[in-house]
């Protein structure tokens, strides 16, 4: 059974830093693109973060590239998600996604927020 559960969120203060962590089962996630994607109050969810493979290319979104890193544990089947600097208008629920076989799965999201 595939599962993808997300943990790491909080609150944190404007310039902070969080990692999120996507552990994953029932498949290699080393094998597998892998993403993370936010979605707003009110806003469609976007991608922030895409790894194609282990060890392969990775692509962020324009407002997150520079600040935040997606990474790997293969060992451990977990990708991370770092962020840095953060703003409040990164303030969202963070989900990391995999397709396999033409299913995409989701986990169930954790809350990101920046304020004061």
């Amino acid at each position: 059974q595939v599962q993808l559960v997300e943990s790491g969120g909080g609150l944190v203060q404007p310039g902070g830093s969080l990692r999120l962590s996507c552990a994953t089962s029932g498949f290699i996630s080393g094998l597998r693109a892998m993403s993370w994607y936010r979605q707003a109050p009110g806003k469609e969810r976007e991608l922030v973060a895409l790894s194609t493979t282990a060890g392969g290319s990775t692509t962020y979104s324009a407002s997150v590239k520079g600040r935040f890193t997606i990474s790997r544990d293969n060992y451990r089947n977990t990708v991370y998600l770092q962020m840095n600097k953060l703003k409040p208008e990164d303030t969202a629920v963070y989900y990391c996604r995999t397709d396999l076989s033409g299913v995409t799965y989701w986990g169930q999201g954790t809350q990101v927020t920046v304020s004061f």
